[in-house]
């Protein structure tokens, strides 16, 4: 297994470097793992209609023109994957928002699973805004949300990717999950809309 670690985190250094064949070599030591995270994002999002072979493909078909961007180790490469993941369901989310053009905000459970509904599905978009609010306010703060709650990883997973302590990611997770859940109810209470036109 340390083996593989250290195998992945050589082949993520070779593919930022430019080496396309590195991204053949490396897919087999990822595979299972990309897609537990794609799984863990639509266990959040039930109801989306997307499969995981899908999200993990447009996830990765998205990091390719990307390369320039430099992954520190494995975790960091599982956190960004993650990250763009999200965003693969936010632009599904959105597209279903935009065919819709209204409707009422929607009630999100931050320390369960979000059970979304095509009906529901601006749940995504809600949760989306409201993290970048957060990163707006304290990047790390909404790191440690995403790494966590859509990523899965552990708190000392967590700390290892983002550099810091892990009573650090305890704290920041904490304040995350209450600032979250505070900032989309007074989304719902003020009837705000999810999205900007």
């Amino acid at each position: 297994m340390d083996v593989a670690r250290g195998d992945i985190t050589a082949l993520l250094t070779s593919w930022h470097k430019g080496d396309h064949t590195a991204i053949e070599r490396l897919l087999p030591l990822i595979r299972a793992e990309v897609y537990r995270i794609a799984q863990r994002h639509l266990y959040q999002y039930k109801g989306q209609t997307m499969h995981p072979s899908s999200l993990v493909q447009e996830a990765l078909v998205r990091l390719v023109p990307s390369r320039g961007a430099e992954w520190h180790d494995r975790l960091h490469f599982f956190a960004v994957i993650s990250r763009v993941m999200r965003h693969v369901l936010v632009d599904h989310a959105r597209r279903h928002h935009r065919a819709k053009r209204g409707g009422d905000a929607t009630h999100v459970q931050i320390d369960e699973a979000v059970v979304l509904s095509p009906e529901r599905v601006d749940e995504v978009v809600a949760v989306d805004m409201a993290l970048e609010r957060l990163a707006q306010l304290d990047e790390r703060k909404s790191k440690v949300f995403e790494m966590r709650f859509f990523g899965g990883l552990t708190l000392e997973e967590t700390a290892d990717a983002l550099g810091v302590a892990p009573r650090t990611v305890d704290r920041d997770w904490r304040f995350a999950r209450a600032w979250l859940r505070r900032e989309l109810s007074e989304r719902i209470s003020n009837h705000a809309p999810l999205a900007a036109d």
